[in-house]
């Protein structure tokens, strides 16, 4: 593989914080571009081996340089991991067009809408529900004729709820409420809205490293081609809470309810948030990104929420009534 200049746009995040030592390791120069406002989730060696730029790409997008900043660091391959409206996309695009970098963007699987057939594939989505979606998809569908019609090089990965060290998981009942830790390692009663039955599709942050890693390296592969970035395995809610409280030595004590009682007894933003995960109830496919890019998730939905909780426990950032005892 031949050494490349890698400019990776929002390098201190989730994905950031893991791909971009990787990115060293494999012998890359890298130029990591952010707001300087935190470092990464997880300290490495290899950051300091990179050249690092502070930028604010929304002011810088709202002046219309940003897009001139970065073909000023002259890369051969720009990774975009915080680009969220198609606006935004398309300025970058426009000053990229007429160089030969391979433009690599993060988007998500909420570009598909709620699940019709399992799993989901690249083909198979249904149309996005929500703002955030519907811009992901804008993104990626721009992007992919961009391509064939002969301009950018580009590539689209769709990852699902990353964690992993340093950071919440999207929860057993689909939000981020640190509540549903204690009641779980306590073995109380949780309220769960439904059947139980909806899924999650998580994905550990090194892995959607590893996949980026990957469309880097094998360009003429990943060109003109999107990808979904999950864990090989889906956590449904029952599982997961069953999973969660046997951490802790427990059993899983659930109360099934409707939506309307789940959400008057519990908080709007994570009522909100649960119905946002739960509704879709993703499980999505791996196998073009295996068959093309060579990618070899390391995590299970499993091991990839315990790391993340683990963690929590251990640094305190989260109360529960006992041990991790796995």
């Amino acid at each position: 593989m031949s050494r490349q200049r890698v400019v990776v746009i929002g390098a201190t995040g989730h994905i950031g914080t893991f791909l971009v030592p990787r990115l060293v390791r494999a012998g890359h120069d890298v130029v990591t571009i952010s707001r300087g406002t935190r470092s990464a989730y997880v300290d490495a060696p290899e950051w300091q081996q990179v050249e690092q730029v502070t930028a604010d790409r929304e002011q810088e997008d709202r002046d219309g340089v940003f897009g001139d900043r970065i073909v000023g660091l002259r890369p051969d391959v720009v990774v975009d991991l915080v680009c969220f409206t198609l606006e935004s996309a398309t300025a970058l695009v426009a000053a990229l067009r007429g160089t030969d970098v391979h433009l690599v963007h993060c988007g998500s699987i909420w570009r598909a809408g709620p699940s019709a057939v399992l799993p989901v594939t690249e083909e198979n989505a249904t149309p996005p529900q929500g703002e955030y979606g519907t811009q992901k998809d804008a993104i990626a569908r721009m992007l992919l004729q961009e391509t064939a019609d002969g301009g950018v090089a580009t590539t689209s990965l769709h990852p699902g709820h990353i964690s992993g060290p340093g950071w919440a998981p999207i929860g057993p009942v689909g939000n981020l409420d640190p509540s549903v830790w204690r009641t779980l390692s306590a073995g109380e009663p949780l309220l769960v809205p439904g059947l139980g039955a909806e899924t999650m599709a998580h994905v550990h942050a090194d892995d959607v490293a590893q996949a980026f890693e990957l469309a880097v390296e094998h360009r003429d592969a990943a060109v003109g081609e999107d990808f979904s970035v999950v864990a090989p395995t889906a956590l449904n809610v029952r599982g997961y809470a069953a999973l969660a409280a046997s951490w802790f030595g427990r059993e899983a004590r659930l109360e099934s309810v409707t939506w309307d009682r789940f959400r008057a007894g519990t908080a709007a933003e994570h009522a909100d948030a649960s119905w946002e995960h739960l509704s879709r109830s993703h499980v999505f496919s791996i196998d073009k990104a295996r068959r093309l890019l060579g990618y070899a998730p390391r995590y299970t939905a499993e091991e990839t929420v315990l790391d993340a909780v683990r963690w929590l426990v251990e640094h305190d950032e989260v109360e529960v009534a006992g041990p991790i005892v796995v």
